[in-house]
């Protein structure tokens, strides 16, 4: 169970740690996303953002490895990826990148709920 866990945690990560390829340039945000980062404030906070994704999706990759984090990794994702859902719903009227991350989130969700409860059981019997 303990390699179950290792590996839903592990795509979880992956899907969290990719946008940080949004670090090395503005132009990669805007395709990812598909939106126009008009001005440089956007920019920097864009960048930022991709930046803690890597720091999430680090340490959930991590937490692999180290399985006394794996609680607290599980955490930081599900309140990263249903914060982010949240602002989908609650805003609304986004673009087809914005969706398509939605739909990610949410298989990332499902896969971490698996892991969840697989982590619960392994640690409770």
């Amino acid at each position: 169970m303990n390699i179950a866990i290792s590996i839903l945690l592990f795509i979880v990560g992956l899907i969290n740690f990719v946008p940080v390829i949004g670090v090395m340039s503005a132009d990669r945000l805007s395709n990812a996303y598909s939106i126009e980062l008009v001005g440089n404030d956007i920019v920097v906070l864009m960048r930022h953002r991709a930046l803690l994704f890597g720091i999430i999706g680090g340490f959930i990759l991590y937490s692999v490895f180290n399985p006394s984090y794996q609680i607290a990794a599980v955490i930081m994702a599900a309140i990263s990826m249903l914060g982010f859902l949240y602002f989908v719903c609650a805003v609304g009227d986004y673009n087809g990148a914005i969706a398509k991350v939605a739909i990610i989130d949410l298989v990332g969700i499902a896969i971490l709920a698996i892991a969840a409860v697989l982590k619960f059981v392994n640690e409770n019997g």
